[in-house]
């Protein structure tokens, strides 16, 4: 049986109450540090905004990207800050660098808001950029200016653990002064009386009594007391039990002697019956196991044949089902880069088109504001010079924008309609790769990616060119999504060469590459190292099948880890010039 220490326990029950005490104060005053800490790094956040507002208006206003992105790095490079995001007047993200909320309110891009989550640790300030334009004022977009808890708790770091370790070294001194008062008072009283009691000689009981060294009266005194009392009652009875114990024997054995004769008799009688009985029990035991065993073997006989005709009939059924699930799922996976890439072209020409829209209305006013002056003849030369300046720049902005939409439009066009037509057609490949890229043009400038074509411009083929398109974009954007994950400038080169009757396409990129047992599986379905960010499985699966089953080719890939990863696809009985 377990033994409990009164003096552990005594102990244990005063200390809780310590620790509890002591966790409690210095968590609140963890508390207050963090809290104090965070408005501190609140005001240096709107006294960063103060310095920056500037320079980022100008920059965003004048649609320089790479002056915003610098300001951005800029900020970044500070230990502060610890996520920074730049948009325009329509929330589209020009440059966003670090951390990054994951539900960013909206509806409020024209005024300044407080941001808190405790859920992603991240605080910060969103406040908009407004640009004055002759006398008027416009909201260009927001700068978001996040910092987390991980830089608080580096700032109060060292004043954690000083009071942490001020805590503990408290509780460790007072832990060993009550643990040397209780072993000195109680523990080793104890354990003396302990030993006493179980040295107890039955045989002499008066040899284990306690004789008190001090005359000082306590709890444990007492107790020693009652002991010897009890030695003294244990000694009479003793005396007593000896006197009975001999009475007891003379009966005992008057009484043996009577029973023996008796179960002699006893025995004869019932030797003959025990064994006729025992034979027939065994039998009858036998033969219910038997009767047992076989009721079992046919009831699991039958419910095996039940179980195995009904799990043939969902096998079925169940393969039929996935045959269709697996028909539809790459259907919707090979139509799934063209409606990303859709998304993603819309977003990118509503940029140029609210530009222009914006140079229209302020050209709009110009004029207005010269037909009022002609009409109040009050027309000079500096007025028609500030109009027509004015006016040239307003029209400048309208055709570069524009210019830039029919630009992405006329790329995306060709791309969509061969992706949706399965038609064969003539094809310049150089061209045609330019079309693809272009096409990919909203989701690469996001990144610091470079795509380099070599090819040369005569080469023409008579193919499927929407498989063409399918297998270029999905190896791009496995590249960005995989390969690229973790770096910020990465290179893909497209070589296309044309030998004996064949077209070779070579797709490579300088990424992180992939060890033999990935590369073994890289064209199986449904096998992904992203599942859990979305990742289906089936991008180079569709990669295969385009290339195998629609243009008749063949596919190799090669790879390790850190040189990138490497395609080889080789089209026979091309018709090119």
């Amino acid at each position: 049986m377990k033994i409990t220490s009164i003096s552990r326990k005594l102990l244990s029950k005063v200390l809780s109450v310590y620790f509890i005490l002591t966790i409690s104060i210095t968590g609140v005053q963890i508390i207050a540090e963090y809290f104090n800490t965070k408005s501190h790094i609140n005001s240096e956040l709107l006294t960063l905004q103060k310095t920056i507002s500037g320079s980022l208006t100008r920059a965003v206003w004048e649609l320089n990207t790479q002056q915003a992105i610098d300001i951005s790095e800029g900020l970044i490079a500070i230990p502060m800050i610890q996520g920074i995001t730049v948009t325009d007047e329509e929330n589209n993200v020009i440059t966003q660098l670090g951390s990054v909320l994951s539900n960013t309110p909206e509806g409020e891009s024209s005024e300044y808001y407080i941001i808190s989550s405790l859920s992603e640790g991240l605080f910060g300030h969103s406040f908009p950029l407004i640009f004055e334009f002759s006398g008027r004022t416009t909201t260009v977009g927001t700068v978001t200016l996040l910092s987390s808890n991980d830089v608080i708790f580096d700032r109060i770091e060292v004043g954690i653990y000083f009071l942490i370790g001020n805590a503990i070294i408290k509780t460790a001194f007072l832990v060993l002064l009550f643990s040397l008062a209780f072993t000195k008072l109680l523990t080793e009283p104890l354990q003396l009386l302990t030993n006493k009691i179980k040295q107890l000689d039955l045989h002499d009981p008066d040899a284990s009594k306690f004789y008190r060294i001090t005359n000082e009266t306590n709890e444990l005194n007492i107790l020693e007391d009652a002991y010897n009392d009890l030695i003294d009652e244990l000694i009479e009875f003793k005396d007593k039990l000896a006197l009975s114990q001999r009475e007891t024997n003379l009966a005992n054995d008057k009484l043996d002697e009577q029973n023996l004769s008796l179960e002699q008799e006893v025995a004869r009688k019932t030797s003959t019956l025990s064994s006729t009985l025992l034979r027939m029990e065994t039998q009858q035991k036998e033969m219910l196991i038997q009767q047992h065993q076989l009721e079992a073997k046919n009831s699991r006989s039958s419910k095996t044949e039940s179980t195995l005709m009904t799990t043939n009939k969902e096998l079925k059924n169940s393969i039929l089902e996935l045959n269709k699930a697996q028909e539809r799922l790459l259907e919707a996976e090979k139509m799934s880069s063209l409606g990303k890439i859709s998304a993603e072209i819309s977003h990118e020409v509503n940029t140029p088109i609210g530009i222009s829209i914006t140079a229209i209305s302020y050209l709009s006013d110009i004029l207005n504001k010269l037909q009022q002056d002609i009409n109040e003849q009050k027309t000079s030369k500096r007025t028609m010079d500030n109009f027509i300046e004015n006016a040239q720049h307003s029209v400048t902005l309208l055709f570069n924008n524009l210019a830039r939409s029919a630009e992405l439009i006329t790329s995306f066009k060709q791309v969509a309609v061969d992706q949706t037509n399965d038609k064969m057609r003539l094809v310049t490949v150089e061209k045609y790769l330019d079309e693809i890229i272009q096409s990919l043009h909203p989701k690469l400038k996001r990144t610091n990616h470079r795509v380099k074509v070599v090819c040369d411009p005569h080469i023409e083929i008579y193919t499927h060119p929407g498989a063409i398109a399918q297998i270029i974009i999905n190896l791009i954007i496995n590249s960005i999504t995989h390969a690229f994950h973790n770096m910020s400038h990465g290179e893909i080169a497209i070589k296309v060469t044309a030998e004996q009757q064949r077209l070779i396409i070579t797709y490579q990129d300088n990424g992180s590459g992939i060890d033999e047992n990935q590369l073994s599986q890289l064209f199986t379905p449904f096998y992904t190292t992203n599942a859990d960010k979305g990742g289906t499985g089936l991008g180079t699966h569709i990669i295969q099948n385009l290339v195998l089953d629609t243009l008749n080719g063949s596919i190799d890939a090669y790879s390790n880890p850190g040189e990138g990863l490497s395609y080889r696809m080789t089209f026979p009985d091309m018709r090119y010039t």
